[in-house]
């Protein structure tokens, strides 16, 4: 499965990494929503993990510009648990499920395959 890993965190997108390219092809890895936006319409990955929040251009901004351009796209949202009332805007533009942070390598990988079956 190809992956597009968006977080402005250097850091979440090594872990992210980590724990998905046993398995998974990572395409593309990007520090802001305008980025991830350019790299979904470049790569066409089959999932794309996405922050939230981010500078230049949220994860709730960019998911909706991506699933405007393809409607079929899986954007998984990655969130702090804190952010109950933007997951509730993500689902809005189109996000399919969500991750928290810190991320645990079973939690990620449930919700890929949940979303992969669908």
């Amino acid at each position: 499965m190809d992956v597009l890993i968006t977080d402005d965190s250097g850091f979440m997108r090594d872990l992210l990494r980590e724990i998905l390219e046993e398995d998974h092809n990572i395409v593309g890895e990007a520090e802001n929503g305008v980025e991830a936006v350019e790299l979904y319409r470049e790569e066409q990955p089959d999932i794309v993990f996405m922050d939230i929040v981010m500078p230049i251009k949220d994860g709730i901004e960019a998911t909706g510009e991506i699933t405007d351009m393809d409607p079929n796209a899986k954007v998984v949202m990655c969130t702090s648990v804190e952010q109950a009332e933007q997951m509730k805007d993500s689902i809005k533009a189109g996000a399919e499920g969500y991750i928290t942070k810190p991320f645990q390598k079973e939690s990620v990988l449930e919700e890929l395959n949940s979303i992969a079956a669908e």
